[in-house]
């Protein structure tokens, strides 16, 4: 499914426009450790995560994410919604927790 096929889904809200909507999402992988997030996280995966800060951009460009998906709503700093468009990377926020979120990507079938 692409990111703007996921975001149709699990009602995610684009903060960053329509900046990487066609990317193909293969995974998801939820962390919130950076490091962790860096040796684990695989090419082309969604990440769920609560942090905010510009860093998760540069991790999420480095490895080729799909998207970043903020949960609980946890407001998302102006710099890192810059930095993520002139990164062309999604990032995307909902409501829901990291489980739920991880749990509707299963319900429209990633990972089956």
């Amino acid at each position: 499914m692409t990111v703007r096929e996921m975001c149709e889904r699990l009602e995610l809200k684009p903060l960053t426009g329509e900046c990487g909507m066609d990317r193909e999402v293969s995974g998801a992988y939820i962390c919130d450790l950076l490091s962790w997030v860096m040796s684990h996280a695989q090419k082309g995966d969604a990440w769920i995560t609560i942090q905010t800060h510009t860093n998760i951009v540069a991790v999420a460009a480095l490895l080729e994410l799909s998207s970043v998906i903020i949960a609980e709503a946890a407001e998302v700093e102006e710099d890192t919604i810059k930095k993520a468009i002139d990164e062309d990377i999604p990032v995307l926020v909902s409501n829901k927790s990291a489980f739920l979120i991880a749990k509707g990507l299963l319900n429209a079938g990633l990972g089956k």
